[in-house]
Formats: C-alpha cells, structure tokens, sequence
C-alpha cells in the first residue's frame, strides 16, 4: 500500500472541539490506553467522514488495523450525534429564532447496491440510495435531518413513519414543501393541474421563489466503507428490508458550501462535517 500526504479542509475549532468530547468520554468510561491519543482519533474520523475513504483506507493512514478504524468512527459519531436536537426540539428552536417559514424536502444519498436490494433503488432518481428528510430554514441553515430509509420510500411515507407531519402539525409552523407532500394540511405544496386560475399560477411563482434558497443546503453523501445494516432506521419499522452485507456507498458530491453529512448506524441521524 502507499501513502501520500493530504489536506483536510475542515478548521482546527472543528478538531479541537471533536477530541475534547473524546477525551471527556474516555475519562467518563475510565477507557485504558489506545494506540491514538483522542486528538488523532479526532482526526482520523473526520477524515473517514470527509473524504469517504474506507476503513482499510484511513486505518492504514493513521497506523490502526480496519477493526480499530470502525470501532472509533462509531464510537466518535454516536457521540457526535448525541448532541443533535430531537425534531420538537429543533421546531421549538426554529420557531424562537423567528423564521418565516421553514422548507421540507426528501433527498436521496446515493448508494452502490446489487440487482437484489431493489428496495433501495429510487424510480425518481433512478439509482440507489437512502431516502433523508430535510427540514431547513428560509436561509438554508439545516434546523433538522431525518434518519435514512430505503430510496424507494415515498417522501410523504418517510415523513409519516418519522413523526414529522404530527410534529409540523403541532407547531403551528409554515412549511413549504413540493408536489410530494400533497395532501398534508401542515405542509403548503404547490397547485396542481393545467389551466389554473391567475391566482394559483401566483402562488406557485412565489412557493418557487422561496424554496430552493431553502433546498441549497440539502446534505449530501461520504460514507466510505462497508454500511451493512445502515438502512433500517431508528424508529422506522421492523420489516424494514436491509441492505447487502457487503456494500459500499457512492462517492460524496459536497454542496455549493462544501459540507457533507454522514450516516452511520450508531446514531439516530446524520453529522455535518
């Protein structure tokens, strides 16, 4: 194997604040010595989480055999994770930061799957992929992310099976979303049908105009090595269809902010590196 060296394009507060909750849960769980210190632990994550290498791949760079990598990429993500807001709590907040609206949407993080995991194979997009939902705000700021589900669930279906309409419903929030929430009171979708009155072609410039701000941000994919039982989703139910056991995820496209979100089994959701 070779080595080359390589730049991370992430800050040092991001580093710094990453091995500190390292540190603090080793000393919490009384963690005996390890081959790295919470620092390159830190570090090897976020590069597993950025750049979408795989476990062999990173593990290899930082002197620790596969086994290691994974161990501490899960460890370090469920903790990571531990510190997202739950959905009512992240509307609340939503709703205190005074945002005119906010913006749902499905998007699918592309995944390499063989011919016999069809569950996860998206007709829209025509590859396969989890299904996230997004809640965001009129900036593009991500107030919230959902938990992955196989790409051939519906973005009305994963809504409901996560709890977010209920949850919409109880805010009493605006949300805009597009023709595939239809038929959701709490979600303000676009008018259907040709030959709408001049009213109704109004509603849909200006639904247009507001949401793709919105959708800009919408997290893309960089998980790197095998993602055996990714799919079935905290919450989603037990008949969930998983995935190979042996399958790797689609490279990463980054946003036009060059962030990413990563899914790992180990948490309920989804980090932003």
């Amino acid at each position: 194997m070779l080595f080359y060296p390589a730049a991370l394009p992430l800050s040092r507060q991001t580093l710094t604040y990453t091995a500190g909750i390292i540190r603090r849960h080793r000393k919490q769980i009384g963690s005996p010595w390890r081959k790295l210190g919470p620092g390159q632990q830190a570090l090897l994550v976020l590069a597993y989480l950025r750049k979408g290498e795989t476990f062999t791949e990173v593990g290899a760079g930082f002197g620790v055999g596969t086994a290691t990598a994974w161990r501490y990429v899960t460890e370090t993500v469920a903790l990571l994770a531990a510190r997202a807001p739950k959905l009512r709590q992240a509307l609340a907040a939503a709703r205190d930061a005074g945002h005119a609206y906010l913006v749902i949407d499905g998007t699918l993080i592309p995944i390499d799957r063989v011919a016999a995991d069809r569950p996860f194979y998206s007709g829209k997009h025509r590859r396969h992929g989890m299904n996230l939902q997004v809640i965001a705000g009129p900036g593009g700021d991500i107030v919230w992310v959902s938990g992955p589900l196989p790409g051939a669930v519906h973005d009305l279906t994963a809504a409901r099976i996560w709890g977010i309409i209920a949850e919409l419903a109880a805010s009493r929030l605006v949300v805009l979303g597009d023709k595939g929430y239809l038929g959701e009171d709490c979600i303000r979708t676009p008018y259907r049908g040709r030959n709408k009155p001049a009213s109704q072609k109004d509603a849909n410039r200006a639904h247009a105009r507001l949401r793709p701000r919105a959708n800009a941000p919408t997290p893309n994919s960089s998980p790197g090595a095998s993602c055996a039982s990714s799919a079935a989703a905290p919450g989603a139910p037990d008949s969930s269809p998983r995935p190979s056991m042996y399958c790797r995820s689609a490279r990463h496209n980054q946003d036009e902010n060059g962030s990413v979100s990563q899914f790992h089994p180990a948490c309920d959701g989804f980090v932003t590196v």
